[in-house]
Order: structure tokens, then C-alpha cells, then sequence
């Protein structure tokens, strides 16, 4: 133990916490990554076993002003939406891709026969469509009575640094997400339900374009993989941070094995001199 007696000065004992804290920052990461694996797994399982279920009414699972509890019981449920598009309500959700390809998002409210309405987010349409006023006829959507059916989606909110829409009651052509709650500010003679319905088949069929968003994925992503590097990370270090030490005191005993070595060495030439001297003396 003497020989790594340096280990304790003050500079090390930093150097040796500083590295504790990364192990354990590493392992936690790995685990946080695990966890992020169980809630995928648990999502999944939920949008499969919704997905399984008959399309019913979407108004005969909620209505305008459901409480968040029966909201999230609905999210992903097939779901069939009959009356006419609110054309006039349109919106165009920003900063959308597909297949790579940058473009918006079209969301038109459906007028149910109740009065109320709800959301349905058409799909996705080239850039050049929604920079083009002159091109809003050719992703209009049919006229007169439609049955859509597709997906209970919750409605969007921000996150992070993420972009926001103006607040307040001026209808907004454009926004970031679908924020039922904004469009809902927008349309004050309307009752929208709380969600919004993606659009999976349409009677009668759309055109081209929109071109309807695919299904939700449902793989089990990147989690497992960056738990495991997370884990090597702690390993490797936990590994290679005593190695560190282990070479540091072979080196320092070295040096001091040089330094022992020259002293010696000094010494001896002393006495070599100091010998020379006395013997070069008088008679």
C-alpha cells in the first residue's frame, strides 16, 4: 500500500471522486436507457392492443371538455369520423417531413352531426404546396358527407426549446404542431373535441395528395443498444482508471529509483574527489 501512498494527496483523492462520479453517472444513464426500453415496450403493447379493437363513433367516446383521464383512454383507438370538412378552419402544420422530403401537414375540422367537431390531421404535403396559394385546390378535401377512419391522436404541446404559436384568439393558418387547444382558441363557434383523429382510409378516397401519415412504428428503438454502451463505459473505466494508477506508481518508483541512483552517484564522485584531494596533499 506504501507505494501508492501519493494516491492520497489531495489532487488525487479529486481525480479518484471525479471518476466514481462518472461510473455511477454511466451506470445510471445505462439503467435510465433500460427504463426508457420498458416504457417503449409498454407503448407499443398499448397501440397494438388498441389498433385490435373495432372503429367505433368517435363521439361516442368522448365529447368537447373530457377530462384528461378519458382522454388517454382513447389515444390510438380506431375510430370512424362521419360529416363534412370545415374547410374554411384548415390548417397547416409547419416544419413536417416524409420520406425525407420537407413539407406541412394538413388539418381540417370534420362538423360531426352533433354539433361538435373534431380534428383530423389529412396527412402530409409537399413544401411547394402549402408555400403556393394557388395550389390549395389540389389537396382540398372532398365536399359534402365523408367517413374517415384512422387513430385517436392526443393533442400536442410544447416541449423544450421547441417552436411556439402566438397565443390568443386570431385563427392561425400556419402553426407548429397540432395543438387542439390553440385551434379550439382560433374557432369559438366551434366545440372541438379534446383529440385529433389521423387519417388512415377516407370514403370517398382522397386524392394524392394529402397523402395519408403511415402507422405509428412500433420497434423497440435505439434503448437497448445505448444501455449497453453506457455499461461498457463504466466497465472500461473501472478497468482502465486503476491500470492509470498502476502505471503512475511503477513510474514514480522509477523516478525515485533514478534519483536514489544519481544521489549515489554524486555521492560516490565526492568521495572520489575528496579522496584525490588527500592524497594530492602535502607529503
Amino acid at each position: 500500500m506504501s507505494r501508492y501512498r501519493w494516491a492520497l494527496r489531495p489532487g488525487w483523492i479529486l481525480s479518484h471522486l471525479f471518476v466514481l462520479a462518472c461510473v455511477v453517472a454511466f451506470v445510471s444513464l445505462g439503467f435510465w436507457q433500460l427504463r426508457r426500453l420498458d416504457e417503449r415496450k409498454t407503448h407499443n403493447a398499448l397501440i397494438q392492443a388498441r389498433e385490435t379493437m373495432a372503429p367505433v363513433a368517435v363521439e361516442s367516446l368522448l365529447g368537447p371538455g373530457a377530462p384528461p383521464s378519458t382522454i388517454d383512454g382513447t389515444v390510438f383507438r380506431r375510430v370512424t369520423v362521419t360529416g363534412s370538412y370545415l374547410v374554411d378552419d384548415q390548417v397547416l402544420i409547419r416544419n413536417q417531413t416524409f420520406d425525407g422530403a420537407p413539407g406541412y401537414e394538413v388539418v381540417t375540422p370534420v362538423l360531426l352531426a352533433d354539433g361538435s367537431a373534431v380534428v383530423v390531421n389529412r396527412g402530409w404535403v409537399p413544401i411547394s404546396y402549402g408555400d403556393d396559394p394557388t395550389k390549395t385546390a389540389d389537396y382540398a378535401p372532398p365536399t359534402g358527407t365523408v367517413t374517415v377512419t384512422g387513430l385517436v391522436a392526443a393533442s400536442e404541446v410544447q416541449e423544450g426549446l421547441a417552436a411556439s404559436d402566438p397565443p390568443g384568439t386570431t385563427k392561425l393558418p400556419f402553426m407548429a404542431r397540432v395543438d387542439v387547444d390553440r385551434i379550439q382558441q382560433g374557432l369559438p363557434g366551434q366545440r372541438l373535441l379534446p383529440v385529433s383523429v389521423t387519417l388512415a382510409t377516407q370514403d370517398p378516397a382522397p386524392g394524392q395528395v394529402p397523402i395519408p401519415l403511415p402507422a405509428p412504428v412500433l420497434d423497440e428503438g435505439p434503448h437497448l443498444g445505448y444501455a449497453g454502451q453506457w455499461f461498457i463505459f463504466a466497465t472500461l473505466t473501472c478497468i482502465v482508471y486503476p491500470l492509470l494508477l498502476r502505471r503512475t506508481a511503477r513510474n514514480k518508483e522509477r523516478e525515485a529509483r533514478e534519483a536514489e541512483w544519481e544521489s549515489s552517484r554524486e555521492d560516490d564522485l565526492v568521495s572520489v574527489g575528496a579522496a584525490s584531494g588527500d592524497a594530492a596533499g602535502p607529503a
